[in-house]
């Protein structure tokens, strides 16, 4: 049986979406990296070394964890994918892993990357520094800003941040500088996407290098009950973490629901156009301009979706619904005193859909995935809830 979620067609596309819009400068570089991550990913040695490089650098597998406190208060029965337990706080290790050991193998010595939260920057430096390699992380000069630990973090790694001042300066406008930065440096560089978003090969490799998330919490749902969930939910922005869940279940009965902002739901206000060298949903005004997104979330702040997630959606295989900033502090204070658990921006939106969807998911069960971790929104939640101010906060 073909999977819904298998390889993309010949063209880079899943269905209506995806493709491979690059100038004629990249062309060369976008084709000589599906060559090679072809052939690493149907090399037993390649497989053999990313994977032992996430067990033994990157913390995996990483727990599925009944969260019985949260189940109780919920009516449901809640298991938490602890992604927010892999070296560096994230997802993200997944992915720079095996676009590292890549590069390296394609004989590229130097890494740039973008990044909203800091996530993907503060991997992609992790994985510089074992590997040997050099760094260079594009950052919206806001996010630089809001997320000031997380450049700490990528500057103690070595790598070089570059603060980014054009457009409004957060995520969307560091996917363009980083793409310009790589068309001057091709010979020695490789591009470290940190979604599953971009021209082909990008949205593929990034999924199957994330796959390891869902095919770990099937594996360890399935040890621990001896079923499926009746739920599978992530947050969505780009979507890697939430289409690296969904890989390991969209074979199975189990609902799929990806959870956008509500001032960046691509999907949900969205429509079709071409950005960063793909076709997906974008948020655009009527002269199709692109519009700015707006989240609390850094990492989520992003105009656009990647386009299997899109892909999904229009099948009707995966259900992609909205939370606001309010509903996602609510649950990162709801996940912290119930569970001890102080998770990501991000993630809290996941965690905000489940408080959302109470009724519909009452008596049944639901895995979802923690990304990452909320140290790096510490100062942005302490302001949001009256702490720095001294106020007193029930």
């Amino acid at each position: 049986m073909t999977s819904v979620m298998g390889s993309p067609d010949a063209t880079g596309r899943f269905g209506g979406f995806g493709g491979r819009y690059v100038p004629e400068s990249l062309m060369p570089a976008v084709l000589e990296l599906e060559v090679a991550f072809r052939e690493a990913w149907t090399d037993p040695l390649f497989r053999a070394q990313y994977t032992s490089t996430l067990e033994s650098y990157a913390g995996r597998p990483t727990r599925l964890y009944l969260a019985e406190r949260l189940s109780e208060h919920l009516g449901a029965q809640i298991w938490l994918k602890r992604e927010d337990l892999a070296h560096t706080g994230s997802h993200k290790i997944n992915n720079v892993i095996g676009q590292a050991l890549l590069a390296r193998r394609m004989g590229k010595t130097r890494l740039i990357a973008e990044t909203g939260a800091g996530q993907h920057g503060v991997a992609t430096a992790t994985a510089a520094a074992l590997l040997g390699l050099d760094a260079k992380v594009y950052m919206g000069e806001v996010d630089v800003k809001r997320q000031s630990l997380n450049v700490f973090r990528m500057r103690l790694l070595g790598a070089e941040v570059e603060p980014v001042k054009s457009g409004s300066r957060t995520l969307k406008d560091a996917v363009n500088e980083a793409m310009r930065s790589w068309v001057a440096a091709l010979e020695d560089t490789h591009y470290c996407i940190g979604s599953v978003m971009g021209p082909h090969p990008y949205p593929w490799m990034v999924r199957e290098f994330q796959r390891v998330i869902g095919d770990e919490a099937r594996s360890q749902y399935l040890v621990a009950t001896g079923s499926t969930p009746d739920w599978v939910v992530a947050c969505v922005g780009g979507g890697s973490n939430a289409a690296g869940t969904f890989a390991g279940f969209v074979d199975t009965s189990a609902r799929l629901v990806g959870v956008e902002p509500e001032g960046g739901a691509a999907i949900g206000r969205g429509v079709g156009g071409i950005v960063h060298g793909m076709e997906s949903y974008f948020l655009q005004d009527e002269f199709g301009q692109v519009n700015e997104a707006s989240s609390i979330s850094a990492g989520l702040d992003y105009p656009g979706v990647g386009p299997e997630h899109a892909y999904l959606h229009t099948i009707g295989r995966a259900r992609y619904d909205q939370v606001n900033d309010d509903q996602v502090l609510d649950a990162v204070r709801l996940l912290a005193r119930l569970e001890g658990i102080i998770c990501a921006l991000e993630s809290a939106h996941a965690v905000a859909w489940l408080v959302q969807h109470r009724e519909e998911i009452a008596g049944t069960s639901v895995v979802l995935t923690l990304s990452g971790r909320g140290d790096k929104d510490a100062e942005t939640i302490a302001e949001r809830l009256g702490f720095l101010e001294g106020e007193s906060y029930a």
